[in-house]
């Protein structure tokens, strides 16, 4: 049986979609894009917008009682391939605050996308494990 969570401390959905959707032993969280828990939209640099990505993770799965520990594998959409290494240096700055995640990081796919919903630069959906 599947449940879901959403929080006030990330944005909402902006279309038919739950923030997260728990089925037996996995959370999967729908993609976020860098806007704000109020629904502004951060504007700035790449570094900037997946900051705030992760920050809209962190506060799902924090609603859900679990955290960084808990992703098993994320898949990043990106407008522009030519932010990869900026983009990794923000996402693995959060894994890398676990010493444990630093060895051990998510399973993780990159794409290249013509598009993403408020022109965002970066979106990202995360599947976690229930323990």
């Amino acid at each position: 049986m599947k449940k879901i969570f959403s929080t006030d401390k990330a944005p909402q959905a902006i279309g038919p979609y739950s923030q997260a959707v728990s089925a037996g032993d996995f959370l999967f969280l729908s993609g976020q894009i860098p806007l704000r828990p109020d629904g502004s939209m951060v504007e700035g640099s790449i570094e900037e917008q997946t900051e705030q990505v992760m920050e809209n993770i962190l506060a799902v799965l924090k609603a859900t009682d679990l955290d960084i520990k808990n992703i098993i594998k994320t898949t990043i959409y990106l407008i522009d391939l030519k932010d990869f290494e900026k983009v990794n240096e923000v996402y693995g700055s959060y894994f890398e605050r676990e010493s444990y995640l630093k060895a051990n990081p998510p399973a993780r796919a990159t794409v290249q996308v013509v598009g993403l919903p408020k022109g965002a630069k970066i979106e990202i959906e995360v599947v976690a494990f229930l323990n």
